[in-house]
């Protein structure tokens, strides 16, 4: 199945606040702010034309304060990183979160980049995600407890050479 992405615009930020705050569980809470300010800052967001789908990624020179991506700042001089990527429950199985993936690769190449990296709950447990990301040939390279909530993650990187 062929799936075709596109940038988002301001009319779509209520369906993608609704999408990503209906799977605050995997991803993170947002407020509408702090959505519009993700969307400003990202490197790359793509979403399905009727915003039920979503990837937000960022590169190493993304200005953002958050634990998950200040770890791979830390250890990597060069990357594209998925901050999220989010699949409405109605079109779960059908490739749509590894179309996106494929989407940000090959932008990532395009741009040079020769790391892709993720993470994905630990605890709670996304083993939906997990298979995913082995299956891309994502290997795990560190663990996380995030600070202030009861959540802990695994990182992971994909080489894009």
């Amino acid at each position: 199945m062929s799936h075709t992405f596109r940038t988002p615009t301001a009319a779509d930020e209520l369906a993608l606040l609704t999408l990503n705050n209906d799977h605050a569980l995997e991803l993170s809470e947002l407020t509408a702010d702090e959505l519009r300010e993700l969307l400003k800052i990202a490197w790359r967001v793509r979403i399905t034309d009727d915003a039920a789908a979503m990837v937000v990624a960022f590169d190493q020179d993304t200005v953002r304060d958050s634990q998950n991506f200040t770890w791979f700042k830390e250890r990597y001089d060069r990357f594209a990183y998925i901050d999220r990527v989010v699949v409405t429950s109605r079109l779960r199985g059908q490739g749509v979160a590894r179309a996106l993936y494929e989407e940000v690769i090959a932008a990532a190449r395009a741009e040079g980049h020769t790391l892709l990296c993720a993470e994905v709950n630990l605890e709670p447990p996304n083993p939906a995600s997990d298979a995913l990301h082995l299956s891309m040939g994502f290997t795990p390279v560190g663990t996380a407890q995030l600070i202030g909530r009861d959540k802990s993650v695994r990182y992971f990187t994909r080489p894009l050479t």
